[in-house]
Order: C-alpha cells, then sequence, then structure tokens
C-alpha cells in the first residue's frame, strides 16, 4: 500500500492500547480503531485498579528506558504525582542489593542516592526506626494515575483521529494468506492492516484465534486499603511510595489510609478464558502474614486495621519481562502484553516506532515475542516458570542464578559424561550447561587461582581459573551444544546470506566467516559465523531464536532455513595440544587447513563437520555431529586425550578466555543500539558489497567504544551493568566481566565516551575500584596461538 495509511486495530483499550493509540497517531499512523470489550473505557482490564506505582531502577536498561519515558510522558500530561521511591533494608544482604540497585539506576542515568536509617525515618515517620538499616531513595519514582492517564492518551489519539469502539468482543482475527485482514467482533468487521493485541491478560486467547502462543499466565495479587491512620493526609501523600521487599510489600498513601500490596502469597493463576473480572474476591488467610509483616514495620497499622481489600488479577511472564513483537507466521499481528503500568508510555512507544519506523530506537531483544525456544512454550512450563517468577519478584537474584525446575530441561548428548565428572550445571535457554567440573579439582592449577569478593564467588569455583590455565596449556573439551546452529540452503542461499550480512559470504566451499545482521539502521542485531559447506549449503552459528525468526523473515521462496541445533552436538576442542591429540585417532580431517576454515570427514568411527574456529583463542576444532554419535565422540576424544592431560571445561572457563581475546557476546556487549564500528567489529563490515542497514553506516556520528578496562585490584571480580565514573562524573557502563587466568588481569568492558584514555572508577556495592583503558587484545594480539 505505498503512500496509504495503513489501518490499525488496536484490541484493548487499557493503559497500554491508550498509551498505544497515541504514539502511533502521533507518527502519522491516524487510521486507527481501538475495541474493547468493557462497556467503557477502564472498566474491565488491569488498569482501573493497579495502584500505580513506578519504580523506574531495574536490572534490564530496556526495562528501566520505559519506566524513564513512563515518568516524563505522564509527567507532561498531568497524571503523575513525581513523589520519588524508597526501598528499605531491615537486613545486611539486602542493605548490600540496594547499592547494587543504585548503580544500575547510575549505569541506566536514574537519579537516586543512598540513604542512612535516620532519612529513611525521616521520609517515613511511622515507621519502626529500629528495624531500618538504611533505603535506597529515587526522586523521580512516583505515583501514575492510569485511569487518568489512559484517559488523557486516548483523548490525544482521537483528536487526530483514533475511534474508540466499547462493547466489541472480538470473536475471530480475519487473514488471507499470511496477512491479517481484519477483526471481527459479535456485531462488526473492522479491517486492518496491522492488529496489535492489547488485551493483557486475555492475550492469550487472542493468541489462540491466530495460532499464536502468548505465554503469559494472570495471576491475582493481593491489595488492601487500611483504615485511616492518626496522620495528616497531606503529610502521607508527599512520602515517596514505599518498598520492603524482603517482606515482599509495598506501599502507597490514599488519603489518611495506607494502601498495601502483596507479593508473599501463594501463586495463583487462572486461565484466561475462565477470567470474567480483574479483580477477584478477596481471600483474607492468605494476606495474614503479609499483615503481620506490615504492622512490625508500621506499629500504627495495628490500630488502623484493614477496611477491604482485593485479589487483582495482572500478567506474568516466565521470564518476567514484556511481550513485544510481530506473530512469526502472520504478517501485521503484533502482540503488547505483559505491560505493568510502570514501563507503559515506554513500552507504547518503542512498538510504535517498531510498527511505524520498522525498528524500536531501544534494544528490545529480552522483551520479544519470539525470544523463547519451542519448549519454552509448553503450558506447563509457562505456568510453573510465571508462578516461580511471582514467589520471586522482590527476591535477591544473582545474575548467574539458574532456575530450579523443570530440571533438567534440555541435555546434551554428552549430559551422563559430565555427571560423571560432578559438572555443575548451570541454565541457560532450558540447557543445562556445565561450568566447572569437580573431578578437575585436584589440579594443581586450583592454586595458583586468585580468591574473589563474596558476590562474584557465588555460582563460581577456582576450578573455573583452573580449567582456564589447562586450557592453555594443553587441550580441553567444551560442550558447545546449546549453540544456536541453522542450516541454510537452496538455490538462492548464497545470494540472501549476502544481502543479509556485512561480510563476503561469497566464498570457496569450505570457508568460515565471521559476520554480522544489521537491521536497517545500522544497528547489530546479532553476529554469526557461516560456514560454506556446499555451492548452496551452508551452515551458520546464530545467537538463538531471534536470528532463526529474522532470516525468515526475510528468505525469499528459494531459500530454506532449518534450525539443526537439537539434532545435533558440538564439542569445542581446543588448546595447544588439539591437533596433537586428533593425530593420535584414526581420522580423514586434514589438521593443516587453515583459521577459518571447515571441512567435513571422520574421527575414528563418528562422522564429523569440523570447524576451525576458536572463541577461547587456542588452536584447535568446533566438532560437529549428529546428537545419536555425541557420546561416541566424546569417548572418542577422552580417551585419546588421556596421555595429552585432557580435560572437560565449563563456562566459568570459557567466559574468561574469550573476554582474554576481546570477544563480544551479542545481547550483552553489543545490540542493536551500537553500529559495528563503535563495537570494535568494524573488521566484519565489507564496504563493497550491498548488505541490509548499510545505508545507515554513511550517516553514523557515533560518541561511545566498547572499551576494554583492567581492574586494579584482583579482588573485586564485577559481574556487569556496574556504573563507570571519570573525574568523578557517571559516563558509561560495564558490560562483560571476568577475571584473566592466564593474563592475570581482571577485565571488565564497557560502553564509555570515545576520548576516555585514562583511569576510571567502577562503583561495585557502593564502592569505587580503579580500572584503566587497554589495548585489546589481552592475550595473544599475534594471533599466533590461534593459527598455529
Amino acid at each position: 500500500m505505498p503512500g496509504a495509511v495503513p489501518r490499525v486495530v488496536l484490541v484493548g483499550a487499557g493503559i497500554v492500547g491508550c498509551a498505544l493509540a497515541d504514539e502511533l497517531t502521533e507518527r502519522g499512523f491516524t487510521d486507527v480503531t481501538v475495541l474493547d470489550q468493557a462497556a467503557g473505557p477502564a472498566t474491565g482490564g488491569s488498569s482501573g485498579h493497579a495502584p500505580g506505582l513506578v519504580f523506574q531502577t531495574n536490572p534490564c536498561r530496556s526495562m528501566t528506558q520505559f519506566a524513564r519515558y513512563t515518568v516524563e510522558k505522564y509527567t507532561a500530561l498531568g497524571c503523575f504525582d513525581r513523589i520519588g521511591g524508597l526501598e528499605i533494608a531491615t537486613s545486611g544482604d539486602r542493605l548490600a542489593d540496594l547499592s547494587r540497585r543504585h548503580g544500575w539506576a547510575t549505569s541506566w542515568g536514574v537519579r537516586s542516592r543512598l540513604v542512612d536509617a535516620g532519612e529513611v525515618a525521616r521520609l517515613h515517620p511511622l515507621l519502626d526506626r529500629d528495624q531500618v538499616l538504611g533505603g535506597f531513595l529515587t526522586p523521580d519514582d512516583g505515583l501514575a494515575r492510569p485511569v487518568e492517564a489512559a484517559g488523557v492518551q486516548a483523548r490525544r489519539a482521537a483528536e487526530r483521529g483514533a475511534r474508540f469502539e466499547y462493547g466489541q468482543e472480538v470473536v475471530a482475527v480475519e487473514t488471507t494468506g499470511d496477512r491479517v485482514t481484519g477483526v471481527r467482533t459479535g456485531t462488526d468487521v473492522f479491517p486492518a492492516d496491522v492488529v496489535v493485541s492489547c488485551a493483557g491478560m486475555w492475550g492469550p486467547v487472542l493468541g489462540e484465534m491466530v495460532g499464536l502462543t502468548v505465554p503469559l499466565v494472570p495471576m491475582a495479587h493481593q491489595y488492601v486499603f487500611t483504615g485511616e491512620l492518626n496522620a495528616d493526609a497531606e503529610a502521607l501523600a508527599r512520602q515517596p511510595i514505599l518498598r520492603h521487599q524482603e517482606a515482599d510489600l509495598y506501599f502507597r498513601s490514599h488519603g489518611k489510609a495506607l494502601g498495601i500490596g502483596a507479593y508473599g502469597h501463594r501463586p495463583m493463576p487462572i486461565a484466561a478464558r475462565d477470567i470474567t473480572g480483574s479483580e477477584l474476591p478477596f481471600t483474607e488467610e492468605d494476606f495474614d502474614a503479609s499483615w503481620e509483616s506490615a504492622v512490625e514495620l508500621i506499629p500504627a497499622l495495628a490500630e488502623a486495621g484493614v477496611d477491604r481489600g482485593f485479589n487483582g488479577l495482572f500478567s506474568f511472564t516466565s521470564d518476567g519481562m514484556p511481550l513485544l513483537g510481530e506473530h512469526p507466521g502472520l504478517r501485521g499481528f503484533w502482540v503488547a502484553q505483559a505491560v505493568w503500568i510502570t514501563h507503559s508510555a515506554g513500552v507504547a512507544r518503542s512498538v510504535a516506532e517498531w510498527i511505524v519506523d520498522g525498528q524500536p530506537e531501544l534494544d528490545l531483544h529480552a522483551s520479544d515475542l519470539n525470544r523463547f525456544e519451542q519448549v519454552q512454550l509448553a503450558p506447563d512450563y509457562v505456568l510453573e516458570r510465571s508462578c516461580r517468577n511471582f514467589v520471586e519478584v522482590y527476591d535477591l537474584l544473582h545474575p548467574l542464578q539458574p532456575m530450579q525446575s523443570p530440571r533438567p530441561l534440555r541435555t546434551s548428548p554428552f549430559h551422563s559424561r559430565q555427571q560423571e565428572l560432578g559438572a555443575f550445571f548451570l541454565e541457560a535457554s532450558g540447557w543445562e550447561r556445565p561450568h566447572w567440573y569437580e573431578a578437575n579439582a585436584s589440579l594443581p592449577e586450583v592454586a595458583e587461582v586468585p580468591d574473589r569478593n563474596e558476590w562474584a564467588s557465588r555460582f563460581w569455583s577456582p576450578i573455573c581459573g583452573a580449567e582456564a590455565l589447562v586450557t592453555r596449556k594443553r587441550v580441553a573439551l567444551f560442550d558447545m551444544t546449546p549453540l544456536k546452529r541453522l542450516e541454510v540452503g537452496g538455490p538462492g542461499a548464497l545470494e540472501f546470506l549476502q544481502r543479509m550480512t556485512t561480510n563476503n559470504v561469497d566464498r570457496k566451499p569450505g570457508a568460515v566467516v565471521y559476520t554480522l545482521l544489521l537491521d536497517e539502521q545500522g544497528g547489530v542485531r546479532s553476529d554469526l559465523t557461516i560456514a560454506r559447506l556446499g555451492t548452496s549449503t551452508f551452515q551458520v552459528g546464530a545467537n538463538g531464536t531471534l536470528d532463526l525468526d529474522w532470516l525468515t523473515r526475510h528468505a525469499p521462496d528459494d531459500v530454506f532455513i532449518r534450525d539443526i541445533t537439537a539434532g545435533t552436538c558440538c564439542i569445542g576442542l581446543w588448546g595447544p595440544l588439539a591437533r596433537d591429540l586428533i593425530n593420535d585417532i584414526p581420522h580423514t580431517l586434514d589438521v593443516r587447513k587453515g583459521y577459518f576454515t571447515a571441512q567435513q570427514g571422520f574421527v575414528k568411527n563418528v562422522p564429523v563437520t569440523a570447524l576451525r574456529l576458536s572463541y577461547v583463542g587456542e588452536l584447535g576444532w568446533e566438532l560437529y555431529t549428529t546428537a545419536d554419535l555425541g557420546p561416541k565422540l566424546w569417548d572418542t576424544l577422552w580417551e585419546a586425550g588421556q596421555r595429552h592431560g585432557v580435560i572437560a571445561a565449563g563456562r566459568g572457563a570459557f567466559t574468561s578466555l574469550r573476554l582474554e581475546k576481546g570477544y563480544r557476546s551479542w545481547g550483552v556487549d553489543v545490540t542493536t543500539e551500537h553500529d559495528p564500528f563503535e563495537a570494535g567489529l568494524g573488521f566484519a563490515v565489507r564496504q563493497d558489497k550491498e548488505f541490509l542497514g548499510k545505508g545507515s553506516l554513511h550517516n553514523l556520528t557515533s560518541t561511545k567504544k566498547l572499551t576494554c578496562l583492567t581492574i586494579d585490584d584482583p579482588y573485586e571480580v564485577v559481574m556487569g551493568s556496574e556504573p563507570v565514573f571519570h573525574q568523578g562524573e557517571p559516563v558509561g557502563y560495564v558490560t562483560s566481566a571476568a577475571y584473566g587466568y592466564t593474563t592475570g588481569l581482571n577485565i571488565a568492558y564497557a560502553w564509555l565516551p570515545s576520548e576516555i584514555d585514562d583511569e576510571v572508577e567502577i562503583e561495585y556495592f557502593g564502592r569505587k575500584v580503579t580500572a584503566r583503558p587497554a589495548q585489546e587484545p589481552l592475550f595473544d594480539p599475534g594471533m599466533k596461538r590461534l593459527r598455529a
């Protein structure tokens, strides 16, 4: 429809639907119809009962940016009370965590400060001062008025041409081929080029109409209104909203009463189809423990008592993040679900940018609807993990802390061998991934590994360091099976990959290329390794399901793309003795083939695809075979490796080795918010060919770069997301970090202004640790070991 204004239908007139209508119409998409099954505005969904608290600070940068925009927009619209937010600590662990949260706020640009117990008592005089150790104050947090905010945005959208239709229950989404064409209600049909589900907790029902799993669970959350307190209403209204996360409680004022929200009760899920209203009857027995904790913190509540309460429904997901994006198989059907008031305006802006411009300004990979593996969409998985996420919503969670159930879910063919070696497993995307092996506890190299601070020592062992050292000295087996593998083939495969990626893929069969996927604005969507196995057959090493989704959306009819991860497995055989180990086995490989080459052959009885690659910076291969032959491959390499001192090594060693070589991790070090050159990936961009996003690279005016830092104190190993200061001012944030066992350097990568080349400080749990920019790579800059 060149030149035509697309017809957009939004399903759901809660705060998300109203905010999205406002953002779309502001960008010129004025043919917008908003449908809602309720009889009128704010009468059916969560927006009508939400308490409206907006705490901006989140470990995820994009979630914080959503909330920052929500504060800015709703303040400008006159429906936000910027009274501040206060989180308190009544234990040492929580107090330390507030320092970590203060670091996140500083990294993401949110004003905040740590306050002592005396200031907490001044801000909230009704608190029991003796219980509190300190607090975390964010002056720009506060209270949104959801019904008013929805109404204001709806009126703005209507003034630009949007229509709001109430009493319209959607019964079908109409389609032609792979495109959406309209929405049918009980009484009308609304033609549409774009349909966005903003149906909140009813989202799974709408998803079923188009064959889409919307992995969210409606959950009841308790909220009570107390009786009146013996306090001045105006004074109460000026107090910051309060979170007592150790007791799973939050508080806000309602005149002379308080509202109390509680997460400390049992999960109370309900099927989306069974919902008849957003509020369920209050179950008093579930609130008893929360009430005791509330009275303990605020003794005056004992006299005020509970006036009334309800169990309000809202959406939870298995990883606590929103569900945003377009249906993978139905063009024009979008989802904006599992969005809380806190993030509503920010989400609406990003989704509007996505629909109108083809790409949001913020990196949204952590919220993308299509981020889940198929196994993570199983109804039982979604239910169990969403319930667990409810329980853990205020818990202190380490960044490496894995889910506990359902596990094990996905295991590589080497799993039993790894168990025999005492593997300590963590989890990612459902995969069990060894982080170290207790069988290596007796390695003499363990004694060479320096101590680290308590937080960085969790889910870590000095064995990780020993495994890294042995990899550099001898040879190790790494299980690389969880990395996403795609087969791309067909008559148009070469032309397709040339057009989609930045490097030159048009090389002879047997070549491997490191390359990038860019979006239309030149941001890095992913990095790939592409092995040309035949004239029209390629194996693509990708970062996850979003790469599969992106390539599939752009693939022409003469190209096929298959996810081959589950049917295959991979061992990274790396170390200076890797070639010697292979040569001790009957094989048909040409072990003299150079770096970035591919070949197919046999290692004894196992057919393999061998890629001469190494993410740890050592001689070796990625050895791929089918899943059924995985144990045989492991056993063959293990047996031959005994005379060479082979070990199995885990993810802890891998991360250290990768950072010593300066290898980027997409989604952590680099996202769509970064271009290849500032990310240090310009070497993978060929300007003499055409590719998606190339045109935007000519207009780059970057002022930042991904910088390698070394921290002076080896004890202070940081974990990522910490703020970086230069001459006392916050200037950036840490992405990846690890101790480099073979360089003896404490490494952190950070996004910093390009001009900084001298000493900086990283704030870590409230302390400042000195770090210095360093030339990368820190290990083997001449690439002699890789090319051996």
